[in-house]
């Protein structure tokens, strides 16, 4: 069975929310349907779930982050921050962000012992003075944590005798890793939904479910929201070893089929043809999910686009897409001001939409000022000029 570019195309408008008629209700669902939402820069998730949802407000997803906690923030796949639906929590964790949190401890109690001198148990008593001072008087931002914690503004050596050897605090990767075991959580920040200077809060540990049936879950999710997909997609989006993934794939009973490049991987029973959508501009943050979704993107992504749109690690910054595929990139000047341009001829009536589209999105952003942690050429020229 060959499943075509263009029907994982038209899959897009639907499976990933683009098309207005897909668009949404909640940012639950928003979340739910990518199977997480990309989270290093704090205005991805805003943006992201904006252009899916019919009527989105900042307040209703700040709701759900902070004070409903129906959306949780991990450290996960390809160590990367994640956004997930409280009910796919769980299972992310233990596929992906067990593993990571325990590589970090690991990796933090080398670097106290080489730095410093502290052992675990000099660890393990920092840990309870912060939980405590949370317990007590959070939220609190890192600064505040590190007034109140003393530990916290203890300093490690690193590089030692190397020319560049410097001293460094030992506030920010503490918290990294309580934060990567669910201990502790970021709460609501300070300034703008943009910001990420967070406030810290006590956090609540997820069930341990078993690993190889938690992987296969979020293959089966992936395939739902993605399929199909190439071994080395799934790899990269999980940053697995290739025999989990296979292992993976096996146990959700996957079926493959061919593309125009390669083998993809789908459900069973989800070749079928998808009917078209009628064709729709979507303008998509940086780090979107969409675009970050696959290793091999040729079949939404001219190459020839690729030197402008991505960064030199392969960070996407924002894009603008039509009717399945991305034709241009857009930014925000000091000013407020929403900029766009398209790097292709898609006609008058695509350029009209995508108009109509950007001014959606400044009416979201409002105030608001984003610069992507990323930043990509062509984001670089549109800010500039």
């Amino acid at each position: 069975m060959q499943i075509t570019v263009a029907e994982r195309r038209a899959r897009l408008a639907t499976r990933h929310l683009l098309a207005p008629s897909a668009r949404v209700l909640t940012p639950e669902a928003v979340a739910d349907t990518l199977v997480g939402l990309h989270a290093t820069d704090a205005a991805t998730v805003f943006l992201a779930v904006a252009a899916r949802m019919d009527d989105p407000s900042p307040e209703r997803l700040e709701q759900a982050l902070y004070a409903d906690v129906t959306l949780v923030r991990l450290l996960a796949m390809r160590r990367t921050m994640f956004v997930v639906g409280s009910e796919l929590a769980a299972v992310v964790d233990s596929a992906a962000a067990r593993p990571i949190a325990a590589k970090e401890r690991k990796g933090l109690v080398a670097h106290l012992a080489d730095g410093g001198g502290w052992d675990a148990a000099w660890l393990a008593a920092a840990e309870r003075d912060v939980l405590a001072a949370l317990t007590g008087s959070g939220p609190l931002t890192g600064a505040e944590l590190g007034a109140a914690v003393p530990a916290l503004r203890e300093q490690v050596t690193v590089a030692v005798g190397k020319p560049y050897e410097t001293r460094q605090a030992v506030a920010s990767r503490v918290l990294r890793v309580l934060a990567a075991e669910n201990r502790i959580r970021r709460d609501r920040p300070r300034g703008s939904w943009a910001s990420s200077q967070f406030r810290w809060v006590p956090g609540e540990p997820l069930p341990a479910l078993p690993a190889a049936e938690a992987r296969a879950e979020l293959v089966r999710r992936w395939l739902a929201g993605y399929g199909p997909g190439t071994e080395e997609d799934l790899k990269w989006w999980t940053g697995w070893t290739l025999g989990q993934v296979r292992a993976a794939l096996t146990a959700c009973a996957a079926r493959s089929v061919t593309l125009d490049q390669g083998t993809g991987w789908v459900l069973p029973g989800d070749t079928g043809r998808t009917e078209p959508a009628a064709p729709y501009p979507a303008l998509l943050p940086a780090l979107d999910p969409t675009g970050m979704g696959w290793r091999q993107r040729d079949w939404y992504l001219p190459p020839e686009h690729t030197a402008e749109l991505f960064d030199r690690t392969g960070n996407i910054g924002p894009s603008v897409w039509w009717d399945g595929r991305i034709v241009g990139g857009w930014a925000q000047r000091a000013d407020g001001e929403l900029v766009w341009r398209l790097l292709e001829d898609v006609g008058r009536e695509a350029e009209a939409a995508v108009g109509a589209e950007a001014a959606r999105l400044s009416a979201f952003i409002g105030e608001v000022r984003v610069t992507p942690r990323f930043r990509t050429p062509l984001e670089r020229q549109l800010t500039s000029g």
